[in-house]
Order: structure tokens, then C-alpha cells, then sequence
């Protein structure tokens, strides 16, 4: 009986900790862009980075490893295109907006798990980066390379 209890109070007592948004863990820190580049991805399989190249002996750079969103024409109207689609997601925030960077906080329905998003335009090099991480857990399933893949496929063509 009390495996029982214990089987129906602790997925019960995980949504009461994510509602009250125990779930969410530390923001991102130091956001924004540093000499060129954004944070490097997360230690841990929970991250997906544009810029993995610039950290080759990172632990996690095949598994982050992803394209940044490449372009045509105007940087700025691409960039702007892409920070539409993100400010329509739903349980997403805009942290910060500035000319040519944006920092997202990405929230799961039910537990309320927070990812930081940001992009980057790369004017010179006619891309904007992307890097998009978890703030808990050790794996991401997926979520953040998926969350990637659908901004590039509801923004394109770029």
C-alpha cells in the first residue's frame, strides 16, 4: 500500500513544485553576446549552440553542434522574422530585445521547466546564431534542437 501512496503523491507533489515554479532554475547569466559570441553550450547533453566551432575541445560540441540560420537580403528584416515567431509561442517570454539580439525563456506546460533561448545576428557573416538550453536536468531529450528545428522551418524561407 504505501508504494502505492508513494506512486500517486510524488507525480502529484512534482506539479504542485512546478506550478509554484520550483521547476524553473537559475536564468541564464551572463546573457547576451561577449566578444563575438554567445555562452558556450551547457556541460551536459542539455543544449544546442550555432557556435560550437568556437569551443572545439568542449565535451558536449557534437551533441550541441547546429546550424545557425543562414540568409538572404536584409539581416535585420530575417532577424526580426525570427524574433516574430518566437514572441508568438506560447508559455515563451522575451526577456530581452535588442537591435540584433534576443534572449527567450521557453517554459513546459505542466512542470513549468524553463530553456533559455537566444539568437544573434552575425551581419558580416550573413547568419544568426542560435543557442537554446536548459537550465535543469543533465539531458534534453531533444526539446532544444526540436525547439531550433521548428523556428527554422516556421520562418523560412529567411
Amino acid at each position: 500500500m504505501t508504494l502505492i501512496a508513494i506512486l500517486i503523491l510524488l507525480p502529484v507533489l512534482l506539479i504542485v513544485a512546478g506550478q509554484a515554479g520550483l521547476l524553473r532554475g537559475k536564468p541564464l547569466r551572463p546573457p547576451g553576446v561577449t566578444a563575438g559570441k554567445l555562452q558556450p553550450p551547457s556541460k551536459t547533453q542539455n543544449s544546442v549552440s550555432s557556435q560550437t566551432a568556437l569551443y572545439p575541445d568542449h565535451p558536449q560540441a557534437s551533441y550541441a553542434k547546429i546550424e545557425p540560420f543562414r540568409y538572404t537580403g536584409e539581416g535585420k528584416a530575417a532577424f526580426d522574422k525570427l524574433a516574430k515567431v518566437v514572441a508568438g509561442w506560447p508559455r515563451t517570454t522575451i526577456v530581452k530585445a535588442e537591435a540584433g539580439y534576443l534572449h527567450a525563456e521557453c517554459s513546459t506546460r505542466l512542470l513549468k521547466f524553463t530553456d533559455d533561448l537566444e539568437l544573434w545576428l552575425d551581419e558580416p557573416n550573413q547568419v544568426i546564431h542560435v543557442r537554446s538550453s536548459s537550465r535543469l536536468g543533465r539531458k534534453d531529450l531533444g526539446v532544444n534542437r526540436a525547439r531550433v528545428e521548428a523556428l527554422r522551418a516556421a520562418a523560412a524561407p529567411l
